[in-house]
């Protein structure tokens, strides 16, 4: 981060300076004491469980130069003693969103927007690959995308940064429209509109209108930004996604500006196809698993494109792609292969996972699955569909943990597959040994409460 005075700060995030301290300027912004130090401000925020102001006082102990605050309280007088800076404000986060918005004003950098329902992401991070061959790039820390951790991500950014590439998570209305606010893209991306978050918004068509709040503020309204996004021919089409900005589409439709053709899937170890734009064409191979990266990495291509990279140089950076966190990540156990795709899970990205593992190479297939959350009235039909799909697809066992999962296995029944169905991970764990052996390769793959992750590391205690 580059440094900021205390007054700028205050300015930006709409407070008001209670107490001046010994420094001038701050350096890094935290919202978690643990990680305070010299020159940082503590954002005391305050959660369902937790309230920050209570740990003021460690913040303080680390030496920050100030704290931002929503309420006062006994801890103020340390603050004095201390030397730090008090900024009031009426709502911690809102004021941190702010204050984040101005710090990228500030920055001389493009920026690029990621949304979608699934792959957000692994668009995000393939993104970054592409343009890191050409520009200094930033991008969220991990997979902070929402109120919280977009301003502490972009808060990160140094100044000599030249383009970010922001994810932009939500899961009801009215969240796009305040994080595309704060950042203002040059280049809008859309991934996809998939069932994810179907509970809160209602319907497929509600989940577009959402992932839609981002249109207004790309180009700042000027006209000369860009969306970019992969063609489905129903919610994202040329007609539905038009605006004040130019579009760049992607597909294996012919009349898409980025064409995907001859995708050859290798399960495990990766994917290639060819990508066609203005009537050149490249292979692209990618380290990463799944048919459906194909798209995702020619969306990444194609923002390329609008920053003058050429699909070469795209397909170079491509090649280097590691995804953050659990995403069809491949982890050697002990004598069998693991597919960790514990991050989260929809409809789509459950399909996903399975054609992979039906795709990989292994003695035996095993996809262990868990729940998949916010599907509202449509939970049953989502999961009894999952099980359906996998019918009819090349794999040996089928195991099916959680409340909902139980109708994965139901829809299952008839296939190749033995299945299993278990209502508890603990329930499973003492079969872990029986059900897997030398040779297999196994998919783990659940929504974020599941805490699926839990069972990979049983399969590595094996």
């Amino acid at each position: 981060m580059k440094k900021i005075t205390i007054e700028e700060a205050t300015k930006a995030s709409g407070g008001e300076l209670c107490r001046r301290g010994r420094e001038n300027y701050i350096t890094g912004v935290r919202h978690d004491s643990r990680d305070c130090g010299k020159g940082d401000l503590f954002v005391a925020i305050k959660g369902e469980n937790q309230d920050g102001h209570d740990y003021i006082p460690q913040a303080l102990e680390k030496g920050c130069a100030g704290v931002m605050i929503s309420r006062e309280g006994s801890w103020l007088n340390e603050a004095e003693h201390s030397g730090a800076a008090v900024i009031k404000v009426e709502d911690t986060v809102r004021a941190l969103g702010s204050l984040a918005g101005h710090y990228l004003r500030g920055l001389n950098a493009k920026k690029v927007a990621v949304t979608g329902s699934v792959g957000k992401t692994t668009v995000r991070d393939m993104i970054y690959y592409v343009l890191s061959e050409k520009y200094r790039c930033g991008r969220n820390i991990k997979n902070y995308n929402n109120e919280i951790g977009l301003p502490l991500s972009i808060l990160r950014f140094e100044e000599d940064t030249e383009i970010v590439v922001l994810e932009l998570g939500m899961s009801d209305f009215g969240e796009i429209d305040a994080l595309a606010k704060m950042v203002e893209p040059d280049v809008g991306v859309i991934t996809n509109i998939g069932m994810a978050h179907i509970e809160h918004l209602g319907s497929r068509e509600g989940i577009f209108r959402a992932k839609m709040e981002m249109a207004p503020y790309i180009g700042g309204g000027t006209g000369k930004g860009t969306l970019v996004f992969a063609c489905d021919n129903q919610m994202l089409t040329r007609e539905t996604t038009k605006g004040n900005y130019r579009q760049v589409c992607v597909g294996e439709n012919g009349k898409s500006d980025y064409i995907i053709s001859d995708i050859r899937d290798r399960g495990v170890e990766g994917i290639s196809f060819t990508l066609e734009h203005m009537e050149k064409t490249c292979r692209i191979s990618l380290p990463v698993a799944g048919r459906h990266n194909a798209v995702n990495a020619a969306v990444a291509a194609a923002v390329g494109g609008v920053f003058g990279i050429d699909m070469k140089t795209a397909a170079e950076g491509l090649l280097k792609t590691k995804l953050t966190g659990s995403r069809l990540n491949i982890i050697d156990g002990p004598g069998f292969k693991i597919i960790d795709d514990t991050y989260n899970a929809s409809p789509d990205s459950m399909k996903g996972a399975l054609k992979v593992l039906e795709k990989s190479k292994g003695k035996r297939k095993i996809a262990i699955l868990g729940d998949m959350y916010e599907l509202g009235g449509d939970s049953e039909r989502q999961h009894f569909g999952i099980g359906v799909f996998a019918r009819g697809l090349d794999i040996d066992i089928l195991v099916a943990i959680g409340k909902d999962a139980g109708k994965i296995a139901e829809g299952a029944e008839g296939g190749r597959a033995d299945i299993y169905r278990y209502v508890k991970k603990e329930e499973f764990y003492d079969k872990i040994n029986e059900m897997t052996g030398d040779g297999d390769i196994i998919l783990v793959k659940g929504s974020r409460g599941m805490e699926m992750e839990q069972i990979v590391d049983k399969l590595l205690e094996k």
